[in-house]
Parts: structure tokens; C-alpha cells; sequence
């Protein structure tokens, strides 16, 4: 029986050359043909201009949130006069990764509008700090669950000065785990033309070891970008909650109420992300059946799920820092100091410039 999914069609040559080929290769031809249309790549339908717009739209609004709030964070926990706890310096570290992610998003708005238009080494240069942050975040994010953990569980407040030390040494492994994973970005990622005038930055892998390169980058951002920070931090935020529950009072519930908006605006924010991401891999190695109709879906689930990704900059700050009592007193007393100063300072101006109008005024 033919296959339903093929098209035929006929090619008509001259017998003679016909004849002559079969003779020469041994082969018997036919100048009837089949071809199955899996076989075609499925053509991808160009991103409507308002779905741009949108986006574009969508990449302002987390800059405006996360650029600022995220400023806030830094500047609170950095003019702290006392030394940071363990928290309070994965919390600045954390400020500081969204806020080198919330820099790149002007120029990824701008993309969706023009193309690329800022070269290949900016587009190296984004992407890999957008690499950065996607690693260092969550990897901070595991270590403050694990602080809390162990401040919570195990009462190891105690020993300040020593988890002081292994933090600033945490800090660095995480900077430098995310700058290594994310060097295979750098050597991918390129300005590449799409059509006549138009130019996007987009991975551009050698064809022959396009396969191992996908593969292995796909699997990094599987397991260490989202599974195994996933269930650290579902082991340590469940059993911090199992003690807690075993403990009374109003400061028991505002934390446990943190922690599950915690776990909540991760697995909001990611998990779509890494589905689609994962469906895509799946499809790519050819490890399940699929029609162009499933491919373009994931296809657009990936570029709308990363995006909702980069939304969870702005969350972090709410969750992280202004929820907490901690935070919004040292800000109170950060713009007390500071209306105190100007108030001061303007004392200080108004006292002068009466005792100079004073000499230098006739004596009556």
C-alpha cells in the first residue's frame, strides 16, 4: 500500500540517457519518483510584527522593575554598617546578577523591533551574560535555601564567623560556575543574516558537531540550571517547613508564607521554560514522533516561556528583600539617614549664611 504522507510525481527524460546511465552504474531507472513530505523541513511562519511589539513591550517593563528594584537591594545590604550575614550577601550577589540581566534587555527589546543591529560582539557579549545570570541566579537562589536551612534547622547562627567565610568562598564558586557554563555561548552565539537585510543573533553551531554541542548544552540547562537546584531546594524549604510547623508564633508563619512564594515564583517562571525546552531536545535528537504543527507550538512555547523566565528578576526583590521585616527596617533607616543628612546639611548652610549676614551687617 502507498504511504498516505508521500507525493508522487513523474520526471520524463530522454530514453537514450536513460539507457546510458543504467549501463554505465548499474542501476535500473524509473522516471517515476516518490517523496515523503517528513522528509521536509518544516518552514518556519515568520513572528507576527504585534507579537514583536509586545514583546518589546514586555522586555521595557522588566527593565523598569528590575533595573531599580534591584538597585535598591544592592544599595541597602552594600551601606549596611554592620557586618552581612550569609543571606544578606547572596541576597547583593543576586541583586547583582539581575541587575547585569536587566541591562541587556533594552538591547534585546530593540532586536525584536530592528534585527540585529549591534554586531557579532555584542551579541557574544549578551548573550553570555544573559548565560551568567541564568546559572548564577538559580545557583544563588540554592544557597540561600540552604542558608536558611541551616540557620533554621540546625542553629548554626552560632558559628557567624566561620559561615561568614565559606559564603564569600560560595559566592566566588558560583560566579565562576556560571561564567564556565556559560562559555559555550560565547563560542556559539553569532550575529548570522536571516533573508537579505535582516539580522538576528542566534546559536550558530558547526554542522558536524552541531549534535554533541546542542546535546551537551541542552543537558547543563537541564540538570544544572533547573533539576538538581529544583530538588535542593524542595529538600531544604520542606524540611525548614517541617520545623517550623513544630514551632508557634506570627514570625512562624510570615516565614512560611515566604517560603512558599519562593518555591511558587520558581516553578512559575521556570518550569514552563524548561518543558518546552526539553520538548525541543526531544524532537531535535528525533526521540519522539512529531509534525510540523507540534515543532512551530514548541517553537513558540520556547521563545514565550523564556521570556517569562526573565520575569523572575523582578520577583526576586519582592520575595527576597521587601517582604522581609530585616529589609524594610535597614530602608527606613537608610532614607531616615539620608533626609537626616540633607536636613543637617541644610541646618548647617542656613546657620552659616545667618552668621555671615550677621558680620557683615552695620552696626546699629
Amino acid at each position: 500500500m502507498d504511504d498516505p504522507n508521500s507525493t508522487s510525481f513523474s520526471l520524463k527524460f530522454d530514453d537514450n540517457l536513460l539507457t546510458d546511465l543504467s549501463n554505465y552504474t548499474g542501476y535500473d531507472y524509473d522516471n517515476s519518483f516518490e517523496v515523503n513530505s517528513k522528509a521536509f523541513a518544516c518552514l518556519m511562519e515568520p513572528m507576527d510584527q504585534v507579537v514583536h511589539i509586545f514583546m518589546c513591550s514586555f522586555y521595557t517593563v522588566i527593565f523598569l522593575l528590575a533595573l531599580p528594584g534591584n538597585l535598591i537591594v544592592g544599595l541597602v545590604i552594600g551601606s549596611s554598617k554592620q557586618a552581612l550575614s550569609t543571606s544578606d550577601l547572596f541576597l547583593f550577589h543576586l541583586a547583582v546578577a539581575d541587575i547585569l540581566l536587566a541591562l541587556t534587555l533594552p538591547i534585546s527589546a530593540a532586536s525584536l523591533i530592528h534585527g540585529w543591529v549591534f554586531g557579532n560582539f555584542m551579541c557574544k557579549l549578551v548573550s553570555v551574560v544573559q548565560e551568567v545570570n541564568f546559572y548564577s541566579s538559580i545557583l544563588f537562589l540554592v544557597c540561600i535555601s540552604v542558608d536558611r536551612y541551616l540557620v533554621i534547622v540546625h542553629a548554626m547562627e552560632a558559628r557567624k564567623e566561620d559561615r561568614r567565610l565559606w559564603s564569600w568562598v560560595m559566592c566566588g564558586v558560583v560566579w565562576a560556575a556560571g561564567i564556565l557554563l556559560a562559555l559555550p555561548v560565547g563560542f556559539n552565539e553569532v550575529g548570522s543574516f536571516r533573508g537579505l537585510d535582516h539580522m538576528t543573533c542566534a546559536e550558530s553551531f558547526d554542522p558536524k558537531e552541531a549534535p554533541l554541542w546542542r546535546l551537551s548544552t541542552r543537558l547543563l540547562r537541564h540538570t544544572l540550571g533547573f533539576l538538581l537546584p529544583l530538588v535542593i531546594m524542595l529538600a531544604c524549604y520542606g524540611i525548614t517547613v517541617a520545623r517550623l510547623l513544630r514551632t508557634r508564633g506570627f514570625q512562624k508563619q510570615r516565614a512560611m508564607r515566604v517560603i512558599v512564594a519562593v518555591v511558587l515564583a520558581f516553578l512559575l517562571c521556570w518550569m514552563p521554560y524548561h518543558i518546552s525546552m526539553i520538548a525541543d531536545t526531544l524532537m531535535r535528537f528525533h526521540l519522539v514522533n512529531y509534525g510540523c504543527k507540534a515543532r512551530l507550538a514548541v517553537d513558540r512555547a520556547m521563545f514565550s516561556t523564556q521570556s517569562l523566565g526573565l520575569l523572575h528578576c523582578c520577583i526576586n526583590p519582592v520575595l527576597y528583600a521587601f517582604i522581609g521585616e530585616k529589609f524594610r527596617k535597614n530602608l527606613l533607616q537608610l532614607i531616615c539617614r539620608k533626609k537626616g543628612l540633607e536636613h543637617g546639611s541644610g541646618s548647617r548652610i542656613s546657620r552659616s549664611t545667618s552668621q555671615t549676614s550677621e558680620a557683615s551687617s552695620p552696626v546699629m
